[in-house]
């Protein structure tokens, strides 16, 4: 690559090469040429992580690493507890699921790992 890409997340044109990436003087985004060209391409890896690094998708199951107080209801969501049957979304809360004994939640990817 020649020439230096706008920023992939704020499309700030004062991106500059930093070693072996880009970084973004505006947001602080730092990306490297693989991923400037997989944008370019239309591929993005907008993959969801559970809390120890693994790739989650629907479908799976997974458990809560610590306690989440709910606002509004009674009692927490114990660490320990085991969710089946995800499903991913979009947004900061990128998990949707049914808990038993509580109903429907949206969980953060960050506060899960994959059973």
């Amino acid at each position: 690559m020649s020439e230096i890409p706008n920023c992939p997340k704020c499309d700030s044109e004062y991106a500059y090469e930093n070693g072996p990436l880009f970084a973004c003087p505006d947001c602080g985004h730092e990306w490297t040429a693989q991923d400037a060209e997989n944008a370019a391409a239309g591929q993005t890896d907008e993959s969801v992580k559970d809390a120890n690094g693994n790739t989650l998708s629907d479908g799976d199951t997974v458990t809560l690493i610590k306690d989440l107080k709910v606002k509004g209801a009674q009692g927490d969501l114990k660490a320990g507890t085991k969710v089946k049957n995800i499903r991913l979304c979009e947004g900061d809360h990128n998990i949707d699921c049914k808990i038993p004994g509580f109903g429907g939640m949206k969980l953060k990817s960050e506060f899960v790992k994959k059973s």
